[in-house]
């Protein structure tokens, strides 16, 4: 990628709707340039589904992800838990575990204070016994779903 395709994707993630045409203005090609650069990002997979996707542990848009493992008091009666992290907004995903650990809960949030809270949220929520959080340095394979 040279800078003018930073500059078309800098552009797609304010507006990815934006036409050709704007596009091409605002960085200074035409239309049909634009076009093919868009179509070459998309067989690269620098935008996929009309999403922007960075290369792996460059958070443009500054969220951090954390996984929590969580063991719950009673595996069988603890859908007190499950309805309270229901409601974290966010809980990106929730799964329900064999083995060890109960629960993963993957969260996204918007600074490493944030997901601090709601750690101890989860830790404290009554039928919890216990946690174990990692944070996502970064991503080595961050496939679309289809």
């Amino acid at each position: 990628m040279d800078a003018v395709d930073e500059k078309i994707i800098t552009e797609l993630t304010r507006n990815a709707r934006i036409s050709h045409a704007e596009l091409g203005h605002r960085v200074r090609l035409s239309r049909n340039a634009v076009r093919q650069r868009v179509e070459r990002l998309e067989r690269q997979g620098h935008i996929a589904g009309y999403t922007i996707v960075r290369p792996s542990g460059d958070r443009a848009d500054g969220r951090v992800r954390a996984h929590v493992l969580v063991y719950r008091q009673d595996r069988m009666r603890g859908g007190d838990v499950l309805a309270a992290i229901r409601r974290v907004p966010e809980v990106v995903a929730c799964d329900v575990l064999s083995g060890e650990f109960d629960l993963l809960v993957s969260l996204e949030a918007g600074s490493l204070d944030r997901i601090q809270g709601i750690w101890e949220h989860i830790a404290q929520m009554p039928g919890v016994r216990d946690t174990v959080t990692a944070l996502t340095l970064s991503r080595v394979v961050d496939r679309p779903r289809s």
